[in-house]
C-alpha cells in the first residue's frame, strides 16, 4: 500500500508539498513553493519536527549516518539522509517541485515523517563549495520556509 505525507511550508516563502512512496520504492516529492527569489535554493529535511522558534527549531540536517553534506545523487555514506539538493525558482519566485529520492523513506529507519523540511535562501553547493559550511550545510544560507512532515490520508 502506498504511504503519503504532506508538508505545509510557512515563513518568508510558502508552499505545500506531497510525499508518496509505494512499498520500499523511492519517495516522490511534488508541490510548489512561492515567495522565493529567482534561482536555486537549498532543500533539506532537518532533524526535528519542531517549529516553535520558527525554522531555527528544526535543528541540523537529518543525518542518520554522521556523514558530511553532499548531493542527493550521492549514495548512502556520502551525504546526509536529508540532503535533497536544490529547487529552482522561476522569474516569478515560484519553484515547482517534482523529484524522487531513494535514500529517504516514509517508513522505517530513514523515515522523514515527523521531521521538518526547510527551503533555504541560497543555493546548496552540495558540499563542493570550499566554504567552511560546505560540508555541514552546503552553505545554503538562511532558512526561508519550513514545515513539519506529517502523514496524510491516502
Amino acid at each position: 500500500m502506498a504511504k503519503k505525507a504532506i508538508c505545509v511550508l510557512v515563513g518568508e516563502a510558502k508552499g505545500t508539498l506531497t510525499f508518496t512512496q509505494e512499498g520500499n520504492g523511492p519517495v516522490s516529492i511534488t508541490g510548489e513553493v512561492s515567495g522565493l527569489k529567482p534561482g536555486s535554493h537549498g532543500f533539506h529535511v532537518h532533524e526535528f519536527g519542531d517549529t516553535t522558534n520558527g525554522c531555527v527549531s528544526a535543528g541540523p540536517h537529518f543525518n542518520l549516518d554522521g556523514c558530511e553534506h553532499g548531493a542527493p545523487a550521492n549514495n548512502k555514506g556520502s551525504r546526509h539522509t536529508g540532503d535533497l539538493g536544490n529547487v529552482e525558482a522561476n522569474a516569478e519566485g515560484v519553484a515547482t517541485i517534482d523529484l524522487k529520492d531513494t535514500f529517504i523513506s516514509l517508513q522505517g529507519m530513514n523515515s522523514i515523517v515527523g521531521r521538518s523540511l526547510v527551503v533555504h535562501a541560497d543555493p546548496d553547493d552540495l558540499g563542493q563549495g570550499g566554504h567552511e559550511l560546505s560540508k555541514s550545510t552546503g552553505n545554503a544560507g538562511a532558512r526561508q520556509a519550513c514545515g513539519i512532515i506529517g502523514f496524510a490520508k491516502v
